[in-house]
Parts: C-alpha cells; structure tokens; sequence
C-alpha cells in the first residue's frame, strides 16, 4: 500500500442519528416495489438485485459521528476525530493487531462532543500497551477528554484507563512530520474555532476539513482554503447544509454546504471530493439528493479539470 487509504467510519454531524424501523420498512417496501416482475429464486440474483437499487434504497450513509482513518504501509493508526465511528475503528484496529501493542495517532479538529464521544468507547485506551497520542490545535482538548469520562457524566475516569495516553499541541500554518506524514493544521470558522489538517505521503495528499463555514464574499479567506486544498487526492468536506440553509436561516453556525465545496475543490485542482458531516436530520434519500445535484454541478461548471464527487458514508474505503 505505497498510497492511502481512507475509511470512514462515522460521517454524521452533531450527533449520530441511527436508522428507525419506519426507515427501514420503508426501503424494504420500495425495494419489494423495485422487485416486480423479476425473477429473484436465488441468493446470488437478489444481491445482484440489491446492488443496482439505488444508494438510498439499497444501502445507508450510517449513522455514526465524525471518525476517519488513513492507513498506509509502514505507517502507524491515523484517526482524523473520535466520534461515535470510533467504537468501530477500535475494535477493527485490535483485530488487526492481532494482541500486538498498537500506536495510535489521533488528530482533534475541535472538542465539541460529536468529535470526542467515541474515546469512552474506543477499545485499545483499555489495554496496557497501546500508545495514543492526541493531537489538536485548542488548548483544552485535554480538558474536554477528562470532563466527559468525569463523574456523574461517566463511570470510567480517562485516568483510569491503561493505555499510555498523550495530548500533543500544535501550531497552525506549519508543517509536522507525524506518523509518517507530512501535516499541517489550519484554523477554520467555526464557533470556539475548528481546525482542518492536510496530510501528505508517498506523494498522495488528504485534506480533512470539516465544521468550517466559508464565506466566499472574502476573497482572501477563500483564497487561503484554494491553496490548503491545492492539488489534493481527496478533499474531506463539511457539507451538513444546502447552499440555500447555509446562507439564510444557518448563515453564522459554522458549517459549509455541498456548493462551495465543489466550488473550492474546483479552484484547488484537487481531484476528488467526499461530502461530509451529513445533516443528522437529513434521511438517506436526501443526502443521495445533495449527492447527486453536487455531482450534476460539477459538471455543469466543470472546466478542463474533473473533481470527482462522493458522498461519505460509514464504511466507505477510498483507495488513493
């Protein structure tokens, strides 16, 4: 794996909202409406069936909050936030060492509780042995760690837990050498400030860049976010609103939308953008919408360069 590989494994903002049973009653029926007339007698041309539904139908953008991974040969564990994905990611992480003592690097862009809540659930801060170390940009990261695992808020202190847990502090606009990539963090709008990263290695680049509102009537703050993206692999985005929620009714509440994401990964030259941070209130059928109508602008507005567009879900691997 002489590149990156990304995967996500929580992609909901705010907070997780999990699938209901009206949610999924109602794929199955438009699904069974789907399956008229075909003759689906086996295992295999059901699966064949359900692979060309369409996303909405057939699959799901998950529920969990912020957590993604990078992963590269000869490279430790790399976390960009601990949300609710996180319990997944650790216990992927200890199936693959194989009870090995595991390094971890996590990058923080902010405390707010949908980034952090998945460390009381991450499995491998439970084991002697491991080595976490948590990067970020605020000066109360740590703090916001060990109020949530405080009592009456939670049973375990983050004392308590037997992993070697470090807090690293960084500074903006310079570059780090950090598990085998190339980082820098960058200061975003967001309320209590956020912080974007951009990874570099093996001449592959990732750039995680989520809750930042951008205002693109600020042509030097606009053009500061074009030269953070330049060139990258993949853009990770904060696409939670429309462009219409996010210039009216949730102007000023520090999240971006599908539009301007296409618009500065255009600017950019990166190739691929992966919306993010999905609208907790949105079903799987709207963020397809957003999906789609974002894909159909890039196109529409395309020049020479091509930016490929996705939309993140929970278990998503981009290979770049």
């Amino acid at each position: 794996m002489n590149g990156i590989t990304v995967r996500f494994w929580g992609t909901r903002g705010s907070l997780p909202a999990a699938l209901t049973a009206d949610d999924v009653r109602a794929k199955l029926a438009q699904a069974l409406v789907a399956a008229v007339g075909k003759n689906l007698d086996t295992l295999d041309k059901a699966r064949a069936f359900a692979d060309g539904l369409p996303f909405a139908v057939g699959n799901t953008f998950g529920g969990n909050s912020s957590c993604v991974e990078l992963k590269s040969d000869g490279a430790p564990k790399v976390l960009l936030d601990i949300g609710s994905g996180a319990r997944q990611a650790g216990i992927a992480a200890l199936r693959e060492l194989q009870g090995k003592p595991g390094e971890f690097h996590i990058f923080m862009s902010h405390p707010h509780w949908d980034h952090i809540m998945g460390f009381p659930f991450f499995n491998p801060a439970y084991i002697a042995g491991h080595h976490i170390r948590i990067y970020g940009c605020h000066a109360e990261i740590e703090q916001a760690f060990r109020l949530q695992q405080a009592a009456p808020c939670f049973p375990v202190e983050l004392s308590t837990m037997a992993a070697r847990i470090e807090f690293m502090r960084l500074e903006t606009d310079r570059s780090y050498d950090i598990a085998g990539y190339r980082v820098t963090a960058k200061l975003q709008a967001h309320g209590g400030d956020s912080y974007g990263y951009r990874f570099e290695r093996n001449g592959r680049i990732v750039v995680y860049s989520t809750d930042s509102e951008h205002k693109l009537e600020d042509t030097a703050e606009t053009m500061s976010f074009v030269e953070f993206f330049r060139n990258a692999d993949l853009v990770i985005f904060d696409a939670m609103y429309s462009l219409a929620d996010s210039i009216s009714v949730k102007a000023d509440w520090g999240h971006s939308s599908n539009v301007i994401g296409v618009e500065l990964c255009q600017m950019a030259n990166a190739k691929r953008l992966a919306l993010y941070h999905h609208e907790p209130a949105f079903d799987d059928a709207k963020i397809e919408q957003l999906w789609r109508e974002s894909q159909r602008l890039e196109e529409i507005t395309r020049d020479a360069h091509r930016v490929e567009v996705t939309a993140a879900y929970d278990g998503l691997e981009i290979a770049l």
